[in-house]
């Protein structure tokens, strides 16, 4: 059934194109996901356990060290963890030296021992 004021010309209208393409055209299978390099997750997990447990704190931080030279020779994705294990582990390392050195000033200067 045909509109009679549209002329026939003997071929189809082209086909709606779809929504914009933005890149170049994607061929083949997907690229495979890149892997998540295993120290910069433990560097996470041991630095953000330290707030309960410090002494997992500077074990942490160097983890994300070692991972973040791994990351890069490698190729491998996770380094906002690994960087994010650096900062937090080194901090709370910081605070608890901070209050191991507190503690030994207050232990020091302690005027309450009166025999």
């Amino acid at each position: 059934m045909t509109d009679p004021q549209v002329p026939d010309y003997g071929y189809a209208p082209p086909p709606h194109p779809g929504p914009p393409q933005y890149g170049p055209p994607q061929y083949g299978p997907p690229p495979p996901a890149q892997r998540t390099n295993a120290l910069a997750i433990a560097s996470l997990v041991l630095s953000l356990a330290s707030i309960s447990v410090c002494v997992s704190a500077p074990i942490g931080a160097i983890l994300g060290h070692v991972a973040r030279r791994q990351i890069a020779e490698r190729g491998e994705s996770g380094d906002g963890m690994a960087r994010a294990g650096i900062i937090i582990g080194w901090i709370v390392t910081g605070l608890l030296a901070a209050v191991v050195v507190l503690g030994c000033i207050g232990a020091l200067t302690d005027d309450s021992s009166s025999y």
